[in-house]
């Protein structure tokens, strides 16, 4: 059981790994095109998992609750985007349309980049670990197949999300070796968050349905505050919507065939 865990909260560092290696693979900046591909599917895969894999077993967690079995998942969705707003408040960060955010520094600009993914990366390792608990803990609602399809889909929008990082320091003129580490670290704290998160969850296993929901939350502030406006601002927006729908589509397929 918890060889199963360790892996699964392994599995989308290695997908920020993968993604964070296309340094080496690529050439020069990434064009707008791809970085609108990258980003609509990931905004998709995250927008379904939220649902999916969080928010539905949050509710059904709840259905003792009656005609009120909305209202964990309510309370903890809202508390999670509040999480993540503050985080953006007090955090010194650029998004990859170079605006900045958070408190002024004297930080470089490639830190800010990393910065700005290494706070996306929170509540994706935060729903990774929520799940794991849930399943641990015996929770009915969710299987070890399941958790690992939420594993496997943050995975795999996480390979867009190391390339996006990583490819603007690239164009920065830092080296690919150095490149590949920074994009590869950014993705660090998943399993960090995710470990901490499960741990966390062993106590506080009554209010599973307000941490699924909490993590649900978190992730749709990414989705709505950064993705969606890099993918559907400037030329190729349509290559964005395209792309969000499949990501959306397939997380949900993943987490239908393996709940």
């Amino acid at each position: 059981m918890y060889q199963e865990i360790i892996q699964g909260l392994s599995v989308p560092f290695i997908g920020t790994t993968a993604g964070a290696a296309m340094v080496f693979i690529l050439r020069g900046s990434m064009t707008v095109r791809l970085q609108k591909i990258l980003t609509g599917f990931a905004a998709g895969v995250m927008t379904a998992a939220s649902f999916w894999s969080l928010l539905v077993p949050a509710i059904e967690q709840a259905e003792y609750l009656g005609k009120l079995a909305f209202l964990p998942a309510a309370i903890g969705f809202m508390i999670g985007v509040g999480f993540l707003l503050l985080l953006d408040y007090i955090t010194p960060h650029m998004h990859m349309d170079q605006v900045e955010e958070g408190p002024r520094t004297g930080l470089k600009r490639t830190t800010k980049l990393i910065l700005a993914v290494t706070l996306h990366n929170i509540p994706e390792g935060m729903a990774v670990g929520v799940v794991y608990a849930g399943w641990l803990y015996g929770d009915n609602q969710i299987t070890a197949a399941a958790a690992f399809a939420l594993a496997l889909g943050i995975a795999i929008q996480n390979f867009p999300e190391g390339a996006i990082v990583a490819m603007p320091l690239r164009a920065e003129g830092m080296g690919k070796i150095k490149t590949f580490i920074y994009g590869t670290l950014s993705g660090i704290v998943e399993p960090i968050a995710g470990l901490i998160t499960l741990v966390a969850a062993g106590y506080v296993v009554p209010v599973m349905p307000y941490l699924l929901s909490f993590a649900a939350g978190a992730m749709i502030y990414v989705v709505v505050e950064e993705l969606i406006p890099e993918m559907s601002e400037g030329e190729h927006s349509n290559l964005g919507t395209v792309f969000f729908s499949l990501g959306f589509v397939l997380m949900m397929i993943l987490d239908i065939s393996f709940g």
